[in-house]
């Protein structure tokens, strides 16, 4: 079934938050004087002398490693590094399945930074990035400074446990390692099989927030996947989905219709309920009116962009949505009056959705427009796309899908919505679970490959 995404799909993936941006700066334009609160090392990291403009990519996610592929394949003159402080690499999509034994972890993690830099024929730095002078054009990281012609800053997401009222530093800390959420470290996704695989009865709490967070259906389909795992092991085990949302996020029918049709006995999904604190030591969430007892969870709080995003003076000055992304345009994806320093991914000041998908085509188009500036040239505005698979049942493996462009006006300079031939594909089929495979594996050789 097609159908096309209605207003409150639109709401929710966060469409009501229409952000605005300053109109494109050329390349020529000066930046101003401006200097991060960190400061360099001023020592030169071990990096061999740039043989052309200098493109420096902090973060290898599906963003960072995107753009530092593509960057290249469209001006070739480009000396790209890509800086990531991560020794290996396991993508954060396609983890659900990994839970329900429908893939292997090779499946997510076979997958090295040194072959895609080799591939594809960049640099790639393993260190971490302590601070940032624009002015100077130069990053510095634990293993000395880099100078840049251009900048992209792709660091990802960080979640923020005060928003669901843990704000003791101790706790947040106990949380995170005990109950994680399983959306922005690889090491989560380990300890989130395990719980599964081990549970042996009870109430297993998967929490959903509000906002535009990262992977909107996720939550949903590790519910799915759950229930899968505890039908085929007939245990006596429930899944409460505590939703901070008045509505499934997207994909709301197929979703329903497997709750109710697949995992009746099992699936509780409870709709608006705003955490407001974790007993950790009783193992209890609480809300303004109620009180959930759990034997486990994956407890997913409220996210906001990377703290490196604030930490590089790259945030909104007035951040309305609370999740403090940077200060970009809204098209061009650079920072508002810095032509030369761009963030992209999911610290990224757009309604769109925070997938790999999305991030994956708006890479594409980040790298074309660098490829232009650098050249002094400008391009229009491209909308990304975002496919997103959602695996509802592990035995057959049946999936859905959405299919989202967006649309954007000009006259008022925001992005508006999705584009109107946006499509949602919600009854499930063995198909689009096959589908669901080659998406993740097409994502891979996209960044990897050659």
């Amino acid at each position: 079934m097609s159908t096309p995404i209605d207003r409150r799909d639109f709401l929710a993936l966060g469409g009501a938050v229409l952000v605005a941006g300053a109109p494109g700066i050329a390349a020529g334009a000066v930046p101003p004087k401006a200097v991060a609160p960190a400061v360099a090392t001023h020592a030169l990291a071990t990096l061999p002398k740039a043989k052309g403009p200098r493109l420096v990519i902090v973060g290898g996610g599906t963003s960072g490693l995107t753009i530092a592929k593509y960057a290249k394949k469209e001006y070739p003159r480009f000396d790209v590094v890509l800086v990531e402080k991560r020794d290996l690499y396991a993508s954060c999509f396609a983890s659900n399945l990994w839970y329900a034994g429908l893939i292997d972890l090779e499946f997510l993690a076979a997958h090295s930074f040194l072959d895609a830099a080799v591939n594809n024929h960049y640099l790639h730095f393993n260190a971490t990035v302590t601070g940032l002078d624009r002015t100077a054009k130069t990053v510095a990281t634990n293993k000395g400074d880099i100078k840049y012609d251009f900048l992209v800053v792709a660091p990802g997401i960080d979640y923020d446990y005060p928003r669901i009222g843990v704000t003791d530093p101790g706790a947040q800390l106990t949380l995170a390692q005990t109950y994680p959420g399983g959306f922005a470290r690889s090491t989560e996704h380990v300890t989130i099989r395990r719980k599964v695989q081990e549970f042996e009865g009870g109430v297993f709490v998967q929490t959903v927030p509000n906002g535009n967070y990262r992977c909107l259906p996720a939550p949903y389909e590790r519910a799915c996947l759950m229930a899968a795992v505890f039908k085929k092991r007939k245990l006596k085990a429930k899944v409460l989905v505590l939703d901070a949302n008045p509505e499934i996020t997207i994909k709301a029918k197929g979703f329903h219709d497997a709750f109710e049709q697949l995992y009746k006995d099992i699936i509780q999904w409870v709709p608006s309920v705003e955490i407001t604190g974790v007993d950790i030591d009783k193992r209890a969430i609480k809300t303004d009116f109620d009180s959930y007892d759990f034997d486990d969870a994956a407890i997913y709080p409220n996210i906001r962009a990377a703290t490196l995003i604030e930490q590089l003076g790259l945030m909104a000055p007035s951040d309305r949505s609370a999740q403090k992304e940077a200060n970009i345009d809204i098209r061009f994806y650079n920072l508002v009056g810095d032509p030369h320093v761009y963030v992209s991914g999911d610290s990224r000041r757009h309604p769109y959705s925070k997938s790999g998908n999305t991030a994956n085509s708006e890479g594409h188009y980040v790298a074309r427009v660098l490829a232009a500036r650098a050249q002094g040239k400008e391009i229009a505005w491209v909308s990304p796309e975002t496919i997103c698979y959602s695996m509802v049942n592990a035995d057959p493996m049946e999936a859905i899908s959405v299919d989202a462009r967006y649309t954007y006006d000009a006259r008022k300079d925001v992005i508006t919505g999705f584009s109107p031939d946006t499509k949602a594909f919600l009854n499930r089929d063995t198909a689009k679970g096959l589908a669901d495979l080659e998406w993740a594996r097409g994502m891979y050789r996209d960044m990897f490959n050659a």
